[in-house]
């Protein structure tokens, strides 16, 4: 009897879990929740300068004395934001903005008091819960949008900040005019505290967040071989199988991020000044009322949302037709920061009336480009596990100008022969930093050989 030798035993390739479902409208409920989140971070920030000149006139200080009540919201700012996203992995996303809203409102009320003690306290109560604001905001949607369609929702979350200002500009001063200036910080107090209900009701971690990653894997550990970085995104999904995370010394030593943190640091130069002095620079030396000025303030936060609008979301075309790179977001976002301080440079030497109002609009709304898309660079490069820190120390280290450009300001048009001077010392200084940070962000942002590298999204 002939033996027939057994056929060879046939092993299936282990399989890979599904990627998580995209959720478009609860993702887009939270987009909506984080818009509103942002708004009112951004009419907190506000407040202080809409408020300052009639601030000052009623507690007699100067401008160096208002500077370090401006700056003092900064001082915990960077730190609570690195300390939060070091630990973000532990927290979930929901309960984060939670606290971080109420403390809000609560940082509001010291106002009332109206000393200079009193400002400073409740400003470093703001500046230490808002600091991780924007980062675990963002990283609260990128739980819910795949990395194929993160573009649109990081550009609407930094689009919320300029609304915010937008609508708090003439707002908020109908409130300081024609209430004193003490009620507009009640009015925010109260908004958040709004806020704060409704995302109880609604707020939930995504199925793109490191914890719905770590519960999925938990749950199939024979998922077999994590695919490759990059590999089944092309569509918009994820697998949840990840490979291990590189050390975190190495994601923030990557040129990608460097060239993303110096991006932000640019902005956020622009954002310091313009928070704390525009609305004092166009009533003091461009002699607008301050009904005029809250307008024009506005009119720079519209052309700020319209920017956010359009350069982000032709990126995210650039990258689903495969033309992601360099060219789509490290030049976009230094360039934005180069164009605000060139015309920020200009400013000072403009007479016209017509010409420095333009200037004024292209410096504190070009550079807010920049802010939507070092988010989406870091996270390209960044994988889902290490994403919460990375964000944490990114924007703790992006937002340092503001721990001590408003003081640095005020006490250079203090000590300068002339208000004027004084200003325009400040600018060209604050050029010359935002072209420094914008050349090297556009030589050094790499997105698509960095997540090779460190094993990123993509």
């Amino acid at each position: 009897m002939a033996v027939h030798p057994l056929p060879p035993r046939r092993t299936s390739a282990p399989e890979t879990p599904d990627p998580p479902a995209y959720d478009r409208r609860r993702a887009w409920l939270i987009l909506a929740m984080v818009v509103a989140f942002m708004m009112i971070n951004y009419a907190d920030k506000s407040v202080l300068g809409l408020a300052a000149v009639p601030l000052m006139d009623e507690l007699a200080i100067d401008k160096s004395t208002y500077g370090l009540i401006s700056s003092s919201f900064y001082v915990l700012f960077s730190v609570s934001g690195l300390v939060v996203g070091l630990l973000s992995a532990r927290w979930s996303t929901r309960t984060m903005l939670l606290v971080m809203a109420a403390l809000w409102a609560v940082a509001q009320l010291p106002a009332l008091v109206a000393t200079v003690p009193a400002l400073v306290a409740g400003r470093l109560l703001l500046g230490a819960a808002e600091g991780p604001a924007a980062s675990m905001s963002m990283h609260t949607l990128y739980g819910w949008f795949p990395p194929g369609r993160r573009g649109m929702p990081s550009a609407l979350q930094i689009g919320g900040a300029a609304l915010g200002t937008a609508v708090a500009a003439p707002v908020l001063t109908w409130f300081i005019v024609n209430l004193g200036w003490r009620s507009a910080f009640v009015a925010l107090a109260i908004i958040s505290a709004a806020w704060c209900l409704v995302w109880y009701a609604v707020g939930k971690d995504g199925p793109y967040s490191a914890a719905a990653q770590r519960a999925a894997a938990g749950a199939a550990p024979a998922s077999g071989t994590p695919e490759a970085p990059g590999a089944g995104e092309r569509n918009g999904t994820r697998p949840t199988a990840e490979a291990p995370a590189p050390p975190l010394s190495r994601l923030l030593l990557s040129g990608t991020v460097v060239g993303s943190v110096l991006s932000a640091f640019g902005s956020h130069w622009a954002l310091a000044v313009s928070s704390a002095w525009l609305p004092v620079y166009l009533q003091t030396q461009l002699d607008l009322t301050a009904s005029t000025a809250s307008v024009a303030v506005s009119a720079v936060s519209v052309l700020s949302l319209l920017l956010l609008l359009s350069v982000p979301a032709l990126v995210d075309r650039r990258k689903r037709h495969g033309r992601a790179g360099r060219a789509a977001d490290g030049i976009a976002q230094g360039a934005a920061v180069l164009v605000s301080g060139a015309a920020l440079a200009l400013l000072p030497f403009a007479e016209q009336r017509a010409a420095q109002l333009a200037l004024v609009a292209v410096a504190f709304a070009a550079h807010a480009v920049a802010i939507p898309l070092h988010y989406v660079t870091t996270a390209a490069v960044v994988p889902a596990a290490r994403r919460g820190p990375v964000f944490g120390v990114v924007a703790a280290t992006g937002t340092l100008p503001g721990m001590f450009v408003p003081y640095l300001t005020g006490h250079l048009v203090d000590g300068a022969a002339s208000e004027a001077t004084g200003y325009a010392i400040a600018f060209l200084l604050s050029a010359a930093v935002m072209a420094v940070c914008g050349a090297v962000a556009m030589l050094a942002i790499r997105p698509d050989r960095d997540a090779r590298a460190l094993g990123g999204e993509g």
